[in-house]
């Protein structure tokens, strides 16, 4: 009976709302789906603004350099950087253009961590 007893006590406690690094066992299942749609979407996005950084590397890197410009409007677009991070945001690319101008991979990945 003492088993019987623990073991409801454990799946009650692993079910509580209370903060921990499981949550829910109960919401997994959801919680899987919900992830592999928003990877699948992530992955999406990141596809195409690879696909425009390789296309359009130097006009992009130009833009970079001068503070702005349509090609890197258009890459944040395609990211979906919010406007109100955008300023900010070139200035650290910016800072970073020696390694943009030779790594295109890392400017993909400087244009997506910032992605909504």
């Amino acid at each position: 009976m003492r088993k019987f007893a623990f073991v409801i006590m454990a799946f009650t406690a692993a079910c509580s709302s209370d903060a921990n690094h499981l949550g829910n066992p109960l919401l997994l299942p959801l919680n899987a789906v919900g992830a592999a749609f928003g990877n699948a979407a992530y992955n999406q996005t990141r596809g195409q603004v690879e696909i425009f950084v390789k296309i359009n590397h130097p006009a992009l890197a130009m833009d970079i350099q001068r503070g702005g410009g349509p090609t890197l409007t258009k890459a944040f677009d395609i990211a979906g950087v919010p406007q109100s991070i955008r300023a900010p945001h070139t200035l650290q690319l910016q800072s970073d253009i020696a390694l943009y101008a030779s790594n295109l991979d890392a400017l993909v990945v400087a244009i997506m961590v910032v992605s909504g």
